[in-house]
């Protein structure tokens, strides 16, 4: 259904910077801003996974860390990665107190995952692996692709409503006249950016069926997300809030943790997730477990819980 889901939304992107692009540009018009939008995005897709590791000040570990826990957590990544039947995956840490983690690369055989210190120090060694198994899911889903695919086509028709007046947007003969035309222009961009947020949105679903079935424990994720989410809230990640366009690739909306399930979210509600991975976990035979017993209060900005409140996670194994 999800496939099927972003198979749609893209038709109906497609058809929508066909209807824009003709009434807007006209073919001429339509033509030059698909190249335009497509070189941007091209460059971007093939350059993305370099881009955003430096971004990020992300750091490339393999199995001989010195740290015990990182080693793990490379050991697992790779595991699963195996089990998928993937190429192995470059993996990476981010030295980041928030507790996320996200996936890049053009491809699966360029593909990178990536987690923050703070999800290494706060998870537990099962919620690790199901996050990293959601992470290796948009790489074998190729969902780097998909989302190049739909931005080339957003982009297009945010493109097409600015140089509209170049291409003849302001024709008064066009149906509408000029009020038409100015409508068109303020309102496409809008449409294609709540299409795009949509198929993102479906594409989260989609990596946590799938990652969920790589890991062989949904319920580990779904115990991840709720804990990712509330300590999100609460410290800030600082790079992310510098370039909020990246939030999307993160598993759970990095940007002080508002990632409400709407129209304009990029992500799914947390609470929708966690419902269809225990659903799954109940087709797996398995017993539903308890939700996480500490969750923060602490003030945002702080990655120090309450007083009064249970001590912060030490890691995996303290």
């Amino acid at each position: 259904m999800n496939h099927l889901k972003t198979f749609t939304l893209i038709a109906a992107l497609t058809a929508l910077f066909g209807f824009i692009g003709l009434q807007l540009g006209g073919m001429n018009g339509m033509l030059i801003a698909l190249v335009f939008a497509g070189g941007m995005n091209l460059f971007s897709y093939w350059n993305a996974d370099k881009i955003v590791l430096r971004m990020y000040r992300a750091q490339m570990v393999d199995e001989t860390h010195p740290d015990a826990r990182i080693r793990t957590y490379v050991t697992d990544t790779l595991e699963m990665a195996q089990r998928a039947g993937m190429p192995r995956p470059r993996i990476a840490i981010i030295p980041n107190d928030q507790p996320n983690a996200f996936a890049t690369g053009r491809n699966p055989q360029n593909s990178a995952v990536c987690a923050t210190t703070g999800l290494l120090d706060m998870l537990t060694r099962e919620e690790i692996r199901g996050v990293m198994a959601h992470e290796l899911a948009h790489v074998k889903n190729r969902d780097t692709l998909t989302m190049t695919v739909t931005a080339t086509l957003a982009g297009a028709i945010s493109a097409l409503a600015n140089f509209a007046l170049i291409f003849g947007g302001g024709d008064r003969e066009r149906p509408g006249g000029i009020i038409g035309t100015l409508a068109l222009m303020l309102l496409a961009p809008m449409a294609a950016g709540l299409v795009q947020m949509a198929i993102s949105r479906s594409r989260e679903y989609e990596a946590d069926r799938v990652g969920a079935e790589i890991a062989q424990d949904p319920q580990a994720l779904a115990s991840a997300l709720q804990k990712i989410e509330a300590y999100s809230k609460r410290i800030v990640n600082l790079t992310a809030e510098r370039n909020p366009a990246s939030g999307q690739l993160f598993i759970i909306n990095p940007l002080a943790g508002r990632g409400a399930d709407n129209l304009f979210s990029t992500h799914p509600n947390t609470g929708n997730r966690v419902r269809a991975l225990m659903e799954l976990g109940t087709k797996m035979g398995m017993t539903p477990r308890a939700a996480p017993a500490f969750l923060p209060t602490s003030a945002p900005g702080t990655s120090v819980p309450a007083t009064g409140q249970a001590p912060r996670p030490r890691g995996p194994w303290g």
